[in-house]
């Protein structure tokens, strides 16, 4: 019976699995890619953990300007002498009671250290927001960086695959004539070894472009599929220089980079904390209100029932008889007041206008003061810090796109001239001219710069898409 279970427990996630497999498309986009970069990556979600958090602090800074408002009820019972809250009298028997209370308070006016606060609050959230975008940048770039390198290693992985073939068809080629006895061994072993040489040399790209691909889906934080395939991106082996100045990418990453956002938000929400702080020094003017009431279980009024006459002790002599006075007499009755008579009667209200002056609150205001100075201070030097650091990274960032510019033009003029040399040489090789030896040279020469140029390339276009990330001209 367990055995069942399990099986049927395998089964289940088994299915899961698939489902969840199945669900990814075969083939993926560069932008598929960074959209599950962006949805599964750990820095953006604890990014966007921040910037919820901050939300919620903005919030409450801005609530603090509102009105508090509480309710208030007591209700008890007490027995012996006590206090009667219906007669203000002292009673000594068993007393039910309650005590109803409505109270707020409104902040006037506190040197705006309320309003400055909330102002704080908010750029704080806007600067984490900021964060958030830089996180879903850098994310953006590592996809980008991974994504190329896929495609490199693909593009490598298929010109290895066509030296492989050009290899194949002259060991055939060159089997023919050494059965027939028409050329020297050693050529047709030659051609032989570099054929082997050419297909462990695919199983060395297959190995980088699974390992490249592995790298990939690990930034997506997807499990590795080998079906998995990956959209060809345009690029071009005849490059265009890169049409623009360090300075100008500089300044226009000074206004687009989330991270000098962010920066420049923080200083700005550091200078009102100090304002927020300075102004919780000044007094403060409060404004309070109130509505209340309360119940005793012994509230009792007196009810007149009507008059009799009542026999005093006064008398009057009536021949030398005492006769005595007879007197009307009001009759009254006691009835317990209800519940929602006293809810009413004893309804009352309140409201009054505060000022506290702070004096000595064990130097709280000062350190908060000193404390927004420091923070002000650490935010600047890190704007300016950023800053340096934003402009040692672009001016890095040119110089390797120049290279790599440079780098790939002569790759390129290296494989035309390869490419012509191979074609005489493999013409030169199928006449007898020349030996398998030189022919392989050729081959080698010109499949190397094919590769270092497929290299280079895809180099080339890293640097200027990182070029176009600093100035937020990222095009996918």
């Amino acid at each position: 019976m367990k055995k069942k279970i399990f099986f049927l427990i395998g089964c289940i996630f088994s299915g899961y699995y698939a489902f969840c497999q199945d669900s990814l498309p075969k083939t993926l986009s560069l932008q598929d890619c960074i959209s599950l970069a962006i949805k599964n990556n750990r820095q953006v979600k604890e990014a966007q953990y921040q910037a919820d958090y901050a939300k919620t602090s903005w919030g409450q800074a801005k609530g603090n300007r509102l009105p508090f408002i509480n309710f208030q009820m007591n209700q008890g019972i007490s027995d012996g002498r006590s206090i009667d809250p219906f007669s203000n009298g002292y009673v000594d028997q068993n007393v039910g009671y309650a005590n109803y209370g409505l109270n707020a308070n409104l902040l006037l006016w506190n040197g705006n250290s309320a309003r400055n606060s909330a102002k704080q609050f908010e750029l704080s959230y806007e600067a984490s927001k900021m964060d958030l975008k830089q996180e879903q940048d850098n994310t953006t770039i590592a996809v980008i960086l991974a994504y190329l390198q896929e495609q490199s290693m693909e593009e490598q992985w298929a010109a290895a695959q066509e030296q492989t073939t050009v290899s194949k068809k002259q060991e055939d080629r060159l089997k023919i004539l050494n059965d027939q006895g028409a050329i020297a061994p050693a050529d047709y072993f030659n051609l032989k070894g570099q054929r082997a040489s050419d297909e462990l040399n695919v199983v060395n790209i297959e190995n980088n472009l699974a390992n490249a691909k592995l790298a990939l889906m690990q930034l997506l934080n997807m499990s590795y599929s080998p079906d998995i395939q990956f959209q060809k991106i345009t690029t071009s082996n005849l490059p265009q220089q890169y049409g623009t100045t360090v300075d100008i990418v500089f300044q226009q990453a000074l206004q687009q980079l989330a991270v000098i956002k962010s920066a420049s938000l923080k200083k700005s929400a550091a200078d009102l904390q100090i304002k927020a702080a300075k102004g919780a020094m000044l007094p403060s003017l409060f404004l309070d209100g109130g509505v209340g009431t309360n119940y005793s279980s012994i509230a009792s009024r007196s009810i007149f029932s009507g008059t009799t006459d009542v026999v005093t002790d006064q008398y009057v002599l009536i021949d030398n008889a005492k006769v005595y006075v007879v007197a009307p007499q009001n009759n009254y009755s006691n009835q317990k007041i209800s519940y929602g008579s006293q809810w009413k009667n004893n309804l009352n209200s309140s409201i009054s206008i505060g000022l506290r002056i702070p004096i000595l609150n064990g130097l709280q205001s000062k350190t908060r003061l000193q404390q927004a100075k420091i923070e002000l201070d650490k935010t600047s030097f890190e704007e300016k810090s950023i800053q340096e650091q934003l402009h040692r990274d672009i001016e890095q960032a040119y110089v390797n796109m120049e290279s790599a510019y440079k780098k790939l033009l002569k790759l390129n003029e290296q494989e035309m001239d390869y490419a012509e040399s191979f074609r005489i040489a493999e013409a030169r090789f199928n006449e007898g001219v020349i030996t398998s030896v030189d022919y392989l040279i050729a081959k080698n020469n010109l499949y190397q710069s094919r590769q270092n140029g497929i290299s280079a390339k895809y180099e080339y276009e890293l640097r200027i898409k990182i070029l176009d990330f600093y100035q937020g001209s990222l095009s996918f």
